[in-house]
């Protein structure tokens, strides 16, 4: 049985300013979506994307993650609480960050980009979907140091307590998310998206992959406290997990039939 290293959140405090390491996980994120976009870039020349690009597409992603993430959590999982407490809805720093919120940011975000350049909005997609899990994996990291969205009671040789939370042995559930949403998919991803594809083909892959390992890692995790199982004894991570995994399968079904011999850039 393992014990959770109890880290300290704040990575550095100079006076009254605290820098934790959730918010630099984040940070870690961003960088490595840059990175990797720029590496592609400078891999395909013929793809029809510039360097300078990247610059608008990483802030635009920026903001859609951070907005829809928040607006996401608000709605999907406290909106009793936040529509009789609107301006705490502002309180970031408190956390409250919902995946499917920013993913739906995301969306939107790359949607306005795609216009601004005049390019295909699903192979803009295409473009950032194996850029985006490492940066979910940072992110399961920082959830693990903050010793938050711990799993559920288990007897596991790997079982691991949180004394924070008490003395039962729990599934390290944000280390399978790392493992799963951010390596393995990340793998999948950068693999498939190696060869031309149809356009929409690696942007449905994205949707069956993170769907589908979310989906399963949520037997582990334990439902958050204020809301509990829901219907069927799902939680509410996969309720929003599921739609992605049905609407990612039709898409894949559609653009292989649609588009055979359309290749994304």
């Amino acid at each position: 049985m393992l014990i959770h290293p109890q880290i300290n959140p704040v990575a550095l405090a100079i006076g009254p300013l605290a820098i934790r390491w959730y918010g630099l996980m984040y940070l870690l994120a961003f960088l490595m979506v840059l990175a990797l976009g720029r590496y592609r870039i400078r891999q395909r020349p013929q793809s029809g994307w510039q360097l300078p690009e990247m610059d608008d597409l990483l802030s635009s992603g920026v903001l859609g993650v951070v907005l829809g993430g928040r607006l996401g959590y608000v709605l999907f999982y406290k909106p009793e609480f936040y529509f009789a407490h609107p301006l705490q809805i502002f309180y970031v720093w408190q956390g409250g960050m919902s995946f499917h919120g920013g993913f739906i940011g995301v969306m939107l975000a790359m949607w306005l980009f795609s216009r601004r350049h005049h390019k295909p909005w699903l192979a803009v997609m295409d473009f950032v979907a194996p850029l985006v899990p490492l940066g979910l994996g940072a992110g399961r990291i920082g959830n693990f140091i903050n010793g938050e969205l711990w799993g559920r009671p288990t007897h596991v040789p790997w079982a691991m307590v949180f004394p924070a939370v008490d003395n039962l042995p729990r599934h390290p559930s944000q280390l399978y998310e790392f493992g799963l949403e951010g390596i393995t998919l990340f793998t999948l991803l950068w693999l498939f998206s190696a060869k031309p594809r149809p356009v929409g083909a690696v942007s449905a892959l994205f949707l069956i992959g993170y769907g589908s390992f979310r989906f399963l890692v949520e037997f582990t995790r334990e439902p958050d406290d204020f809301l509990g199982l829901l219907a069927m004894g799902l939680s509410m991570g996969q309720w929003l997990s599921l739609p992605m995994i049905i609407a990612g399968i039709i898409m894949m079904i559609w653009v292989y039939r649609r588009q055979p011999s359309s290749h994304s850039a």
